[in-house]
């Protein structure tokens, strides 16, 4: 008698245990989903600032979110944010890329890379990072190795990277885009499904073929007596740059999507089901 109460009481607790669990997780998605409904999506066609500097023409079935939102989309998503970032994506959010304008001063690209430097440098930030995700409960990232090295076009004056990250077994892409500007340069972070990653990449290197600086801003239009960046290229890539942004909040930044880190307990579900309301 007393062996069947005693596993009559283990039974409740688990039940209630696992019912409590039901219903935060439920909280949680309806709580996400009512911060995702107030996004305003900004839809193409049409042209978009990204930063007072620089804008980015969209074509049909591609939306943009201005920071305010960008901010909510990304703690949504499990990502340290800033204020002043820009999301563009495609309408079904098969990949997505947040622009961020740095205002370091000219960046002079006459610097040899060592791409050798960049993963120590990444997982160095990285580690940084993954104690302000352990803080906030959310899932750990860790860096697997590079995909693209390190590639500067004078052409463009586009500078080009990829990282393969991994979290709770799922691998995510993140490919870095620097475009040199007169007074700065833009970040420009695409973050996507590791399978997709080639059809990907060209699909958003043809995106930036729309992306341009405003007059006065453009990386040619340099004179004399410009304000000239601390570091180069080289920087850039190992980052240099953002660890002296980033030191002053006590960690680095590597975004990491939905795809990987959108609430642990839920993942593509929460995506997917955001999408499907959204049509």
């Amino acid at each position: 008698m007393t062996s069947r109460i005693i596993s009559g009481a283990i039974a409740l607790l688990i039940a209630v245990a696992a019912s409590a669990q039901e219903a935060a997780e439920t909280e949680a998605v309806s709580e996400g989903q009512r911060i995702y409904n107030s996004l305003n999506f900004e839809q193409g066609p049409g042209l978009f600032d990204v930063t007072s500097r620089a804008a980015i023409q969209l074509p049909e079935g591609y939306d943009r979110l201005n920071p305010s939102d960008t901010a909510k989309l990304m703690e949504l998503y499990g990502n340290i944010t800033t204020t002043e970032e820009w999301y563009v994506a495609p309408t079904d959010q098969s990949w997505f890329a947040v622009f961020s304008y740095e205002d370091s001063g000219y960046i002079k690209d006459d610097e040899e890379i060592d791409s050798g430097d960049l993963l120590r440098s990444v997982r160095e930030g990285t580690e940084a990072a993954n104690a302000e995700r352990r803080r906030l409960g959310w899932a750990e990232l860790n860096i697997v190795g590079r995909e693209f090295e390190p590639r500067y076009s004078d052409t463009t004056n586009r500078l080009s990277w990829a990282i393969l990250a991994e979290s709770e077994g799922s691998e995510i892409i993140n490919y870095n885009t620097r475009l040199l500007g007169r007074t700065g340069v833009m970040s420009a972070v695409l973050v996507a499904d590791a399978e997709n990653l080639d059809a990907t990449v060209s699909e958003f290197e043809n995106l930036l073929t729309g992306f341009s600086y405003k007059p006065g801003n453009l990386y040619s239009e340099y004179r004399e007596g410009d304000k000239l960046a601390k570091y180069g290229l080289a920087a850039l890539v190992t980052g240099g740059a953002a660890v002296a942004v980033a030191k002053s909040k006590g960690f680095i930044k590597l975004i990491i999507g939905g795809i990987v880190a959108f609430f642990a307990f839920f993942g593509n579900m929460f995506k997917r089901l955001f999408s499907r309301n959204r049509e």
